[in-house]
């Protein structure tokens, strides 16, 4: 049980990675990367905020805090050793703040709510 408890939100965070990289590639091929950064900050908590609501709705193994950092967690790892190191050979993705750290907080942030909304209301 105590596998599952972690492993579930991992993978839907792995999941909400995904997303968020779908929209920087699609982002990038129709508009520029300053577009694309800015469709990403704005649609990332939004892409969290629904994982949320299936991942509380379904599985709840984590409180909502628990739930963001573990998302939140998957989300800057994936950045650090697959975009950063494998992909872009370079941290500088890290100084700008619609690149990275607004898009954290949102996630964080979204998920949380989401969570505190769910397990609050059932």
């Amino acid at each position: 049980m105590q596998i599952k408890k972690y492993l579930t939100p991992i993978v839907f965070g792995l999941i909400g990675q995904l997303g968020c990289w779908g929209l920087m590639m699609g982002g990038q091929a129709i508009t520029t990367l300053d577009n694309a950064l800015i469709i990403h900050a704005a649609g990332a908590p939004v892409l969290f905020g629904i994982f949320s609501y299936f991942y509380f709705k379904r599985f709840n193994l984590t409180t909502p805090i628990q739930t963001a950092l573990i998302f939140v967690g998957v989300v800057i790892c994936m950045d650090v050793f697959v975009v950063a190191m494998m992909i872009n050979h370079s941290f500088d993705m890290f100084y700008g703040l619609i690149g990275t750290w607004i898009p954290f907080t949102l996630i964080f942030s979204s998920t949380y709510l989401v969570g505190r909304w769910i397990t609050n209301s059932g």
